[in-house]
């Protein structure tokens, strides 16, 4: 298990499913997590790649201000995209509340988080972070996906930086196994397995996504959160993949 990385896609609230796949990895994949060199992520999977490498102890609190978030933006009028609805601000106290004040030493070379500059289109994997602030900076910057966060884009040193997922929705190291999380269905490590569908798939910001309509409504469901039952099974069900994951590969304690 040398060199072995772990990546999160970009998804919006489906997070929610990230954070259930981080929950069986805590549970039942110590022994991977150990061996883990590089936690990466994009948009959501940033923040999740974040709380597990600095704060696995506060996946329950990462859990339960996701469905406060998802609940208040419900009932929005129109969503995130409601007028004087501040989606960063609140963002940003959530993120503020969970990560631990040396959250930044612990993520200097381990955490790898996908931005997308405003001006070149390019994309830039961060890793280092001289203070917490930068990297709660770097953290909004891949989550902030313009009109739906707000107007104004995320500056870290000097320049505008808007969701990774733009340009690189799921961060794939260039030394060593990557495994993928995802919660769409695809040709990814951990994910879920739609049935009774044609292999026909996308690759949609170097992520290898399947064209069918259960990914179409999680794709609705990342921009407007689904009700809080829902949003319960989602979390099982990343759960559920993440344990699978770990007894197809002998990882499961």
């Amino acid at each position: 298990m040398k060199n072995l990385n772990l990546s999160f896609a970009a998804c919006g609230f489906l997070g929610i499913y990230h954070l259930g796949v981080a929950s069986a990895l805590i549970k039942h994949g110590q022994r991977m997590l150990n061996a883990v060199n590089i936690f990466a992520g994009a948009s959501a999977g940033s923040l999740v790649a974040a709380v597990l490498l600095t704060a696995p102890d506060r996946i329950k609190e990462s859990k339960d201000f996701i469905f406060l978030f998802s609940e208040e933006v419900r009932k929005q009028t129109l969503g995130a995209f409601t007028p004087r609805y501040d989606f960063m601000k609140r963002l940003r106290g959530g993120i503020q509340s969970i990560l631990p004040s040396k959250a930044h030493e612990v993520a200097e070379n381990r955490l790898c988080i996908s931005i997308t500059n405003t001006k070149s289109r390019e994309n830039c994997l961060v890793s280092n972070f001289a203070t917490r602030e930068e990297l709660i900076k770097v953290l909004l910057a891949s989550s902030f996906v313009p009109v739906y966060a707000g107007i104004k884009a995320v500056e870290y040193k000097g320049e505008d930086w808007i969701d990774g997922s733009f340009t690189n929705s799921l961060p794939i190291l260039p030394m060593g196994r990557t495994v993928t999380v995802s919660p769409f269905s695809g040709r990814l490590d951990i994910c879920p397995r739609d049935k009774g569908h044609m292999d026909i798939y996308v690759n949609l910001a170097k992520q290898d996504t399947m064209l069918s309509t259960a990914n179409l409504e999680r794709l609705k469901q990342a921009l407007f959160p689904p009700p809080l039952e829902k949003m319960e099974s989602l979390y099982q069900e990343g759960f559920k993949d993440g344990t699978n994951f770990l007894q197809t590969e002998n990882w499961f304690e």
